[in-house]
């Protein structure tokens, strides 16, 4: 009777408020910036959403959000909070996947931006990989606009895209993508001349962002070199042919950024969303979607949207 008091008296009186439901409605109100976006990324109403951060304040003791009207920041706590809620939700859902369904099996058919897809998705699906050795990915790089193409005709269980900022709709956001000028050591950009710039062919939304850019500060500009391979863009900026827009994080080596003193104009952020098919998903594909979604928002609260994943 003495051991077992013994042991009793050491199991701590309150446990750490760490629900992970809370927690994963926290991180989505943290990325999103606002309640709404974020009832929208959980799929709750936005009054479910005020009470759970509530909750998960009255647990801690501590305020997370600084509310000013519309302006919604995160507390010196709340920051503290969301490193750490990163990484507990990331293992939590890799510990469950490891041990609950590691016999999951069949195939999924990912598209993805080739850039995105090298620098970032590699360790993300290696990881997933190991977690689901019964799963084969078929994984196909390509443009925007030609992945949306196939994933109208049902050629896709999974894609990523580039796009405009916006809502849920048809998506969901999971990476900010910042946006830079790009040229090869070569280039000397006259002040007076129009600008040559390399981009991929319409509707792709570098090339809209390229042009928009240049036409809001009445920038002179022209074609200089179009091609649907990323490959092939690269090789013509290092060649000379002209300036073209890559995301920050995704600038290969011996290539060089331009901006302000090149008389370039600042670009706005665009962002990667993640498609599911309509219908119904197998159970491996729904399990791939959630493990980017979680690495991804991970990576993003560790600092890394503009560095490789490790």
């Amino acid at each position: 009777l003495s051991y077992r008091a013994n042991l009793v008296s050491a199991v701590p009186t309150s446990l750490p408020p760490f629900d992970f439901d809370l927690l994963r409605t926290f991180v989505a109100v943290a990325d999103n910036c606002s309640f709404t976006r974020a009832a929208e990324r959980v799929g709750r109403t936005q009054s479910t959403v005020s009470l759970q951060i509530k909750r998960l304040e009255d647990n801690l003791g501590r305020r997370v959000f600084e509310r000013a009207g519309r302006d919604l920041q995160l507390t010196p706590d709340g920051e503290i909070l969301l490193t750490y809620a990163r990484q507990m939700l990331h293992l939590a859902d890799e510990a469950r996947s490891r041990i609950l369904e590691p016999d999951v099996g069949g195939s999924v058919r990912l598209g993805t931006p080739e850039d995105f897809g090298t620098v970032y998705l590699a360790d993300v699906l290696a990881r997933f990989a190991r977690s689901h050795p019964r799963v084969a990915l078929e994984v196909n790089c390509n443009f925007s606009f030609n992945l949306l193409e196939g994933f109208s005709k049902g050629e896709y269980d999974l894609i990523l895209v580039k796009r405009e900022p916006q809502g849920p709709t048809g998506g969901v956001s999971v990476w900010q993508d910042v946006l830079v000028w790009v040229a090869g050591p070569k280039l000397v950009l006259g002040s007076d001349e129009p600008v040559p710039l390399v981009l991929a062919p319409a509707p792709d939304v570098y090339r809209k962002r390229a042009l928009a850019a240049m036409e809001s500060v009445k920038r002179p500009w022209r074609i200089a070199y179009t091609s649907p391979s990323l490959e092939g863009l690269q090789a013509a900026v290092r060649a000379g042919l002209g300036v073209t827009v890559l995301s920050k994080g995704m600038v290969p080596h011996g290539l060089v950024l331009l901006g302000a003193d090149h008389g370039l104009p600042g670009m706005p952020p665009a962002e990667i969303a993640l498609y599911r098919a309509p219908g119904a998903l197998s159970r491996a594909a729904e399990l791939l979607a959630e493990h980017i979604v979680h690495s991804l928002e991970s990576a993003k609260g560790a600092g890394l949207a503009s560095t490789q994943l490790s």
